[in-house]
């Protein structure tokens, strides 16, 4: 029976969490929502921690909390006592949420009055310092995040982030109290003036993760990004990871809908090694299912010209790529990459794919909720925050087992879409 259950605002974030649990010993489900919390499933009541895919990042800040609040009391129903919001690194939010409502619903919810914030994961090079968010050497306001379409990051003070967002104090702990050790950091955790406040933690390491875990053990809640699973303990280490479902020589292919940097560079780089399409927003307008036609038939030709080689099928490879103006009546850009990309994965699953490696945020969430995928069991890292799943989807109504990887656009190496295929060898 599962004890922790958490809430991931994302796909991407809630596998990246699942990967840091698995590492921890922790056997980890990651379930599509909270319709997919069936009390009867084998696959949740065997798991020691559960985590709960949303894609509330960006949606209005009713429907974030109702569908958290929902997530709540199914992870509650399965047994799990102690819980963890888990958001970006980089707190992607607006000034009215959705990190700091869901965190006071939840909260409110479990009738309790104070947590941590605690954005850190020093291992993907984000971390906090005198309550200033860093994307690794520079202030997340300085980063690329700041030009993000939908939540741009345009201050790097995470207290000053949270404050429009939230009913309760907001506080701070400085890195001199963390690196005192659990007993200094408890005890400032605390004080009356934190007894009911959302208090952000600094920390800049692994070791001030695992601080700040052991001082908060016995908190109903804790939030923060999957960095600080790093101070967990399970009781599965080495034996919680699930074995793929494909075999090598499976189809393949990559389909990228991020415009972030890191995956542009990806795009860049795969175009050398691997058969490619850009999607033709024009060509979709006009004729959607003939487009994606054409692009299920070049990923046939290309696994009978070389099953090694997987196809890539992308959004962005350079700034000039992204779409300035919608044209009038026209639906945006975003909208129609996600819809394409998302019966894109439908239809080449259903032409043999096995094997899919997904980039960005939102299309992860559009291409699951497409293959109609109700739970993920982790597999094998790739890189920090990504990792592969084995899924059992059904775009079309028959079931198949596949291994998917769904990847931040901020995450991975620059040659991640053709050396992620090495860890399913």
């Amino acid at each position: 029976m599962p004890t922790l259950g958490a809430i991931a605002d994302d796909f991407t974030g809630a596998t990246d969490l699942a990967t840091m649990l698995v590492g921890r010993g922790f056997r980890t489900v990651v379930a599509v929502g909270p319709g997919s919390l069936d009390g009867a499933d084998p696959a949740l009541t065997d798991a020691d921690a559960v985590v709960v895919a949303l894609k509330s990042r960006t949606a209005p800040v009713d429907e974030a909390v109702a569908l958290s609040r929902r997530s709540l009391d199914a992870l509650r129903a399965l047994g799990c006592r102690r819980f963890y919001l888990k958001y970006c690194s980089t707190f992607d939010s607006t000034p009215r949420g959705n990190i700091g409502p869901v965190t006071d619903a939840l909260l409110d919810a479990l009738d309790a009055r104070r947590t941590v914030v605690v954005p850190s994961f020093p291992a993907t090079g984000r971390t906090v310092y005198r309550g200033r968010l860093f994307v690794h050497d520079e202030l997340l306001d300085e980063s690329p995040m700041r030009r993000h379409p939908l939540t741009p990051m345009l201050d790097s003070r995470v207290h000053r982030l949270l404050e429009p967002q939230t009913r309760r104090p907001v506080a701070r702990v400085g890195l001199e109290t963390v690196r005192s050790g659990p007993a200094a950091l408890r005890a400032a955790l605390d004080a009356p003036e934190r007894a009911d406040a959302l208090t952000v933690v600094d920390a800049v390491d692994d070791r001030d993760l695992a601080v700040i875990a052991a001082a908060t053990e016995d908190f109903p809640l804790v939030t923060g990004a999957a960095g600080l699973a790093v101070g967990f303990e399970g009781a599965h280490r080495g034996a919680a990871r699930s074995a793929p479902a494909s075999r090598p020589g499976d189809p393949a292919v990559v389909l990228a809908g991020s415009a972030s940097a890191a995956t542009r560079a990806q795009v860049a780089h795969a175009l050398d090694l691997l058969p490619h399409r850009r999607l033709d927003l024009a060509a979709l307008r006009a004729d959607f299912d003939g487009a994606l036609a054409e692009l299920t038939a070049f990923a046939r030709r290309s696994w009978a010209a070389d099953p090694g080689r997987p196809p890539l099928i992308y959004a962005v490879a350079t700034p000039e790529d992204v779409e300035k103006e919608t044209p009038a009546g026209a639906e945006p850009a975003s909208d129609l990459v996600e819809r394409a990309l998302a019966r894109c994965a439908s239809h080449l699953v259903d032409a043999g794919a096995r094997r899919l490696l997904v980039a960005g945020g939102e299309t992860s969430g559009a291409v699951v909720s497409a293959l109609r995928a109700r739970t993920l069991a982790i597999g094998a890292p790739i890189a920090p925050g990504v990792t592969w799943a084995r899924a059992e989807v059904a775009p079309s109504g028959r079931r198949e087992t596949i291994d998917l990887a769904l990847k931040s656009g901020n995450f991975g190496a620059t040659d991640i879409f053709t050396t992620a295929w090495e860890q399913l060898a």
